[in-house]
């Protein structure tokens, strides 16, 4: 045959140094046909809860623990420190986070529906799973 003379032959040295896998990969890495998959699959695994619609019995307890909260606030004057768990929506997606708070309360808004903290934080009374007062 023609090439018999070459398939027995030592594969031919480089006088370059041997270039490692990742700095092998790195040079096909800007050729990706998926940009950003990895990042939209680790969106979509990210999980989320649903927002919990409650009973009107737990409305109702609710409604009675704001009353108590309003008048600690308005008669006794003073800023009642309470453990709010209330929802949060996602920004990316449907759905949201339940999380837990302390803080003393500022203000009770019953135009917007809205308790303020201390520390700025507004949490629409619709939100709200559960508060106990603390003081």
């Amino acid at each position: 045959m023609k090439y018999d003379h070459l398939i027995n032959q030592p594969r031919p040295a480089s006088s370059r140094p041997k270039m490692s896998a990742v700095d092998r990969a790195a040079q096909f890495s800007a050729f990706a046909a998926l940009v950003g998959l990895d990042e939209q699959m680790d969106e979509t695994a990210r999980l989320v809860d649903s927002k919990i619609e409650l009973s009107e019995d737990e409305i109702e307890i609710l409604n009675r623990k704001f009353q108590v909260l309003a008048q600690k606030l308005n008669e006794d004057k003073e800023r009642p420190q309470v453990k709010v768990c209330y929802f949060v929506p996602d920004e990316r997606k449907n759905g949201g986070a339940y999380v837990t708070k302390i803080g003393m309360v500022k203000r009770i808004d019953d135009i917007f529906f809205k308790i303020t903290l201390i520390d700025r934080t507004e949490i629409n009374t619709s939100d709200i799973l559960d508060f106990e007062i603390l003081d």
